[in-house]
């Protein structure tokens, strides 16, 4: 019974979801519109006009370094440092999937998909600003690039829900096995395991 309700709210949730994404992509052709931009062959493309405009709101180098904030100045250098961590697990983890994925059958997570590069096309900001942008793109990119390769090979060896809730699960948790369900876990492990083999890339 209880796990009827829960199908029938997931059910609900899964609907609101499709409608919320619906939603917000007619938001976003509105922004774009607005602002008039485009896509062609991947790249953002605006009007000469709003280029213009823009650049009247860009901050010059100079004046930006000049004027910055003095903790920021402080903080600048531990900021970039962690482009090294950041780095070594982009490439520990896509080295993991290429091995591991293609051993389990696993289909490889596309990662271009996660790494979006798209604000440094805006005339607005000044060169460290686009590189901000660039650096905190490619960071949170890789995190959620990264957080999908786990998914899926938690999903593969371990598909079992927590016992306490957490924070922002993944969108595969809810199809794992309830803690504790010893039985369920022998029958669906295989079953987990070929529905994960059957993921998007």
């Amino acid at each position: 019974m209880a796990q009827t309700k829960l199908d029938e709210i997931l059910a609900r949730f899964q609907l609101l979801q499709d409608e919320l994404e619906s939603e917000l992509e007619t938001l976003l052709e509105e922004k774009r519109e607005s602002f008039q931009y485009t896509f062609k062959k991947g790249r953002v493309h605006f009007k000469r006009q709003v280029r213009e405009w823009q650049r009247k709101h860009k901050k010059g180098l100079l004046k930006y370094i000049v004027g910055a904030e003095l903790r920021h100045i402080i903080s600048a250098p531990f900021i970039y440092s962690i482009i090294f961590p950041i780095l070594f697990i982009d490439l520990a983890v896509t080295f993991y999937q290429h091995v591991c994925f293609r051993l389990y059958g696993i289909p490889r997570v596309n990662r271009s998909k996660y790494l979006i590069f798209d604000r440094q096309h805006l005339e607005y900001l000044n060169v460290l600003e686009k590189f901000n942008c660039l650096y905190c793109g490619y960071g949170n990119g890789v995190m959620a690039y990264v957080r999908e390769v786990i998914a899926r090979t938690e999903q593969y060896w371990c598909p079992i829900k927590h016992a306490n809730k957490i924070i922002d699960a993944h969108r595969l948790t809810e199809n794992y096995v309830d803690y504790g369900d010893a039985s369920a876990y022998r029958k669906r492990l295989a079953e987990l395991r070929k529905a994960v083999a059957s993921e998007n890339a």
